[in-house]
């Protein structure tokens, strides 16, 4: 038996050799399949990390806070369940404190999976400097929790974000207000809250995220000085962030953390849908384009081995009068399309690595620095499964043709 698949081997060998052209050509189709398939699907990765990592400098894997009650009907119409007869105006709620929050805090650190929980007091606010004023969000925070969950650190540009937490009235600005009021570390600056209260701040550094709308109106205070601003005391807590280890899953642990509280919990998907959206439709479509150069690919090694079929008809011919099975020659043409696909996937392999390398040495400038690719190891292994399924498939179906064939029929022609 051992003997026959040798035999067997030789003539795929064979068949390569006498076919130099032809082989190169499949071999080549292989190569370019499997090198764009592995580049573009690293490439998306890259994307998505890269997006993933800047969307967290300002947004937590999962928020808790109290959500706004909506209007409600006063008088329910019987016959029509869609129908009200009545609508009250929009409840406004008095205020979207938590309740208990250290209960609370305590509460969800104890739960599996939790990483950060870092609790957040949001004011409206105005920045003043002499004549020049901006709106914007000041976030009350206690800035060690912060940075382990926002990294805040990693794009400070100015100063230092620790001194936050020994400057009682101290501010980290984004850059962009500080360019609007023409401040700088170490500088006065004033902001005036909703309820009219006004508080001297000391600018103890400043930071870019990169994103406009965020650069230019957020800033970070400790907790205590954002509960003056709103004059409340130190229990008023609008919001409590969560990071947990798989940030996949965070709308499984947010409808977890929902039930748990009785507050609503909302996941950074949901949060950015839009994002979200745009991101599958960008893996979409990188994933169809590499997998239709893929199959086209397969469809070289196709048509190349059905061409040998036809020119090899006569060799089928005898080899099946002289005892050769119809298994021995699917296993010739399997054998030969395998063969062309495994230096092609290499070769492939190889080219994919090399583009990738010098990708990644492209600088784009911003925040993503150089070009957001990098060798992952899952992408090369699909590359290669995917490749030898398809090259497989490449060389069954004109082996079963092959197979097929009636000496007898053959030999009268």
């Amino acid at each position: 038996m051992n003997y026959k698949h040798n035999i067997d081997s030789e003539i795929s060998i064979s068949y390569i050799v006498t076919n130099k052209k032809l082989t190169t050509i499949a071999a080549l189709g292989v190569i370019i399949g499997i090198a764009i398939f592995v580049f573009m699907n690293s490439m998306m990765k890259g994307f998505d990390r890269t997006s993933t990592d800047s969307l967290f400098k300002t947004v937590s894997h999962i928020r808790l806070f109290k959500d706004d009650e909506t209007s409600i009907p006063l008088v329910k119409n019987e016959t029509n369940d869609t129908e009200n007869i009545i609508i009250n105006p929009k409840i406004v709620p008095d205020n979207n404190v938590l309740i208990n929050p250290e209960a609370l805090i305590k509460l969800l650190q104890s739960q599996d999976n939790v990483t950060v929980v870092s609790p957040q007091t949001n004011v409206n606010v105005f920045y003043n400097n002499g004549k020049s004023q901006i709106s914007g969000l000041a976030s009350g925070v206690d800035i060690v929790e912060a940075d382990r969950m926002f990294n805040i650190k990693s794009y400070v540009v100015e100063g230092n974000a620790n001194d936050l937490k020994h400057v009682q009235n101290g501010i980290l600005l984004g850059v962009g207000i500080a360019d609007k009021m023409n401040v700088r570390t170490g500088d006065n600056i004033s902001i005036t809250s909703s309820k009219n209260v006004l508080k001297i701040m000391k600018v103890v550094g400043l930071f870019r995220t990169n994103n406009s709308v965020v650069d230019k109106s957020k800033s970070f205070i400790n907790s205590s000085f954002a509960q003056q601003l709103l004059q409340k005391n130190s229990s008023y807590i609008t919001e409590i962030n969560v990071n947990i280890k798989d940030y996949d899953n965070a709308l499984i642990y947010a409808e977890q953390f929902s039930k748990l509280t009785g507050y609503k919990a909302e996941d950074w998907k949901t949060a950015n849908e839009t994002l979200m959206a745009a991101a599958n439709m960008r893996k979409i479509i990188i994933t169809v384009i590499s997998f239709s150069i893929l199959l086209v690919a397969g469809f070289g090694i196709y048509n190349i081995l059905n061409m040998t079929v036809s020119q090899k008809i006569n060799d089928i011919a005898i080899l099946k009068a002289m005892g050769f099975r119809g298994g021995d020659v699917i296993r010739i043409f399997v054998q030969q399309a395998l063969i062309i696909g495994f230096f092609g996937i290499v070769l492939g392999l190889t080219l994919a690595t090399i583009l990738v390398n010098v990708l990644s040495h492209v600088y784009v400038g911003g925040d993503i620095g150089f070009f957001p690719i990098a060798f992952e190891p899952m992408q090369y292994l699909r590359g290669f499964i995917f490749g030898f399924i398809i090259t497989f498939l490449a060389g069954y179906i004109p082996a079963r043709k092959a197979a097929n064939v009636d000496p007898v029929s053959i030999f009268r022609k």
